[in-house]
């Protein structure tokens, strides 16, 4: 599903040079839960935008699905996310003046969907907010909003999620609910999960655990990563 070679990336922060990635090669198989750590400021998300062709490595190829993703241009990248992959921020980013239906049904209608409203309404009743689909993002909480958002995400059924600190802003047992949901969505519809995450629990229940620290990705035993100690938010 995921495959990267002898991929490099890195960004330049003042007079310092920031190593993202170091002539990494990970090869992640349809379906999987895959958790990535590491500290503040490893580049943890900028490796999720690689992942969404958001971003373009220095040096070597990213493939989804097969699909190399420097062989695309803008418009067929777009595409690609529109058609296959879904993205859930930590902050949300929710569109103030739209009810939490017209927030996911929005992402459908402009790629055509001639049932988003329908598909929309569905998929808000799927993580638990068919009474809340006429109210606006300041009449949710943190969590339903992070709902709303991951409904948006899976709208288009994407063979890919990628998640940034998904429960970050999240109080434990609204964390936990949006943990649960993640897990039930890929178990469901078999997509496969990448999250960014400092949450040892969450970590700990993924396939696999992999640790970004000075551009190295370095796979932990999910136990492992359980055990040791909180990573700074």
């Amino acid at each position: 599903m995921i495959e990267l070679n002898g991929v490099s990336m890195h960004y330049t922060l003042g007079a310092s040079r920031i190593e993202v990635l170091r002539s990494v090669d990970l090869l992640i198989p349809r379906g999987q839960r895959v958790a990535i750590t590491g500290p503040s400021g490893s580049g943890k998300t900028s490796l999720l935008l690689l992942l969404a062709g958001l971003e373009r490595p220095a040096a070597g190829t990213v493939a989804i699905d097969g699909l190399r993703l420097d062989t695309l241009e803008a418009d067929a990248l777009a595409d690609l996310r529109r058609d296959h992959i879904g993205i859930v921020f930590q902050s949300f980013h929710l569109i103030s003046s739209l009810s939490a239906l017209d927030n996911v049904a929005l992402p459908l209608q402009i790629a055509g969907s001639r049932d988003a409203v329908d598909r929309a309404r569905a998929q808000l009743e799927r993580v638990g907010l068919g009474d809340r689909v006429d109210h606006y993002p300041a009449q949710l909480s943190g969590g339903e909003q992070q709902r709303v958002a991951i409904a948006r995400a899976v709208a288009h059924a994407p063979k890919l999620l990628l998640a940034d600190e998904p429960t970050g802003n999240l109080d434990d047992r609204t964390g936990q609910g949006i943990r649960e949901l993640l897990f039930e969505l890929n178990a469901q519809s078999e997509t496969t999960l990448v999250l960014v995450t400092h949450d040892r629990e969450f970590a700990a229940r993924c396939d696999r655990v992999l640790d970004l620290h000075e551009g190295r990705l370095r796979e932990l035993p999910a136990r492992a990563a359980a055990e040791r100690d909180a990573l700074p938010a």
